[in-house]
């Protein structure tokens, strides 16, 4: 039964959706903070997790709301998303793990993720997640379990994040999510990231188009994403939708 409160939420949502200007306000306020590494300010338990909290928030409501047997998430850095999936587990009880997969994990990073109370959930794997052995060790690992949430977030080109798509939507359960963070690239000047390989029509967002004009088992959460409008994954909360 929907509640009064879930029905003003829904309206509330439907209006944020339809304003421009709330948007654009939000895209505008993202791409500044953004050059002054806002996400970098951020620690979960302890840890640094280079989240913008809107989008720590969305994960925390997707974990509660799947109670995943199992959360698997390409890039590691410092590990406080690692941390924040695992803590989620802990308050859902039950037996859920963390996979994470990173093509370097810095020792320093691996010793504090190690030492922190919500390790016991949390395995590592250090390799690049389009490695064939690497996603033989994944598919192993993830071998009989129900509920499976995938967290896309390690190299950010086209190319690379269409491989992990191709490679890890499987393993998505029907009611899970497939999470792709960083197609915020495609909304930013294409000068944004000078340093770095992709850029407008390379980076995530762009794979997951290609991505959902062949994959009939998910859909862009619409919902989600203009319920949060300041997030770096705009059409990369891809709800399972089918077995």
């Amino acid at each position: 039964m929907t509640t009064p409160f879930e029905l003003e939420k829904k309206q509330n949502i439907s209006l944020l959706r339809m304003d421009d200007e709330a948007h654009s306000l939000s895209l505008r306020w993202l791409e500044h903070v953004s050059r002054l590494k806002y996400s970098y300010n951020f620690t979960w338990l302890g840890r640094p997790i280079i989240q913008f909290p809107q989008d720590i928030i969305a994960l925390q409501e997707l974990i509660w709301q799947i109670k995943p047997d199992l959360i698997i998430e390409t890039g590691i850095a410092h590990g406080g998303s690692l941390i924040l999936s695992a803590s989620m587990l802990e308050l859902l009880g039950g037996t859920g793990q963390v996979l994470g997969i990173d093509i370097d994990i810095r020792e320093h990073n691996r010793v504090e993720i190690e030492a922190h109370p919500m390790s016991k959930r949390i395995t590592m794997i250090q390799g690049s997640s389009t490695d064939p052995d690497v996603a033989q060790k994944i598919y192993t690992f993830a071998k009989d379990r129900k509920r499976i949430l995938v967290v896309l977030d390690s190299m950010h080109t086209h190319e690379h994040v269409s491989k992990e798509l191709e490679l890890y939507s499987p393993l998505v359960s029907s009611g899970s999510y497939l999470v792709v963070f960083d197609t915020i690239i495609e909304d930013l000047p294409d000068d944004f990231f000078p340093d770095r390989p992709w850029r407008k029509g390379n980076n995530p967002k762009t794979a997951v188009w290609e991505f959902l004009k062949k994959n009939d088992r998910f859909v862009i959460d619409k919902d989600l994403e203009n319920k949060l409008l300041i997030t770096v994954a705009p059409n990369g909360y891809l709800r399972c939708i089918k077995d």
